[in-house]
């Protein structure tokens, strides 16, 4: 690895460092805005990505107690912003569903300007450039470690 190749490997992770902190405190502002805890409004996302999930699954997703856990569905389920439903396939446990409308009408609009500016920096890139970007997006994410 050429000493250009590193300082440009070491740039693209403090970038993508400052890129993360600057979300993870968007979000905050966000969800102190509805009234929910600094973490709560990532369990909707959560639930987007692989939908309905059990407490237990939300724990294994998430490295928390269950404890913590009850926590947060009951801020969110008070908010309206999800349900607990039985599961259809084990009445004995429960799975915690998004309330799509809900988080739709309240969440999506305290996302646009953010929305909006991203696109209008992903306007300003090609179609090759897009895809290297999104392979390396992918390909983070793939291979984040679970904090499980």
């Amino acid at each position: 690895m050429t000493s250009s190749r590193e300082e440009l490997a070491a740039e693209i992770q403090e970038q993508l460092i400052r890129a993360i902190a600057a979300l993870v405190l968007y979000n905050h502002a966000v969800s102190a805005k509805v009234g929910l805890g600094a973490s709560d409004s990532q369990f909707m996302t959560l639930l987007r990505a692989h939908g309905p999930l059990t407490p237990r699954q939300l724990a294994d997703h998430t490295g928390l107690t269950s404890g913590t856990i009850t926590g947060v569905i009951d801020r969110l389920e008070a908010h309206g912003f999800v349900t607990r439903e039985a599961d259809p396939t084990d009445r004995r446990k429960v799975v915690v569903t998004p309330a799509l409308e809900k988080i739709q009408e309240t969440m999506v609009p305290l996302y646009a300007e953010q929305g909006a500016r991203l696109q209008g920096v992903l306007a300003s890139r090609t179609d090759d450039e897009l895809r290297v970007i999104l392979r390396f997006l992918s390909d983070a994410v793939d291979n984040s470690a679970d904090p499980g």
